[in-house]
């Protein structure tokens, strides 16, 4: 069986996930844009397997498109 997630995403905090392996992801949140940009960039420098979620409303992630110059 699936192990649900431990927490709840809170509205206006940014989300990202790294895949850590098979059926392992961990989601990450910052709670600013430039923190949230900061923490990933940096797991992509250590060649992570990433993925930019953007910024949580309560419904839907917004602002999905991850700056490429940062």
């Amino acid at each position: 069986m699936r192990k649900k997630k431990g927490f709840t995403m809170t509205p206006g905090f940014y989300y990202f996930n790294i895949k850590m392996g098979f059926q392992n992801t961990i989601t990450i949140s910052r709670k600013s844009r430039e923190e949230a940009i900061y923490a990933f960039s940096t797991y992509l420098k250590q060649k992570k397997d990433c993925e930019w979620l953007g910024k949580w409303d309560g419904k839907d992630f917004t602002d999905k498109v991850f700056p490429e110059a940062a």
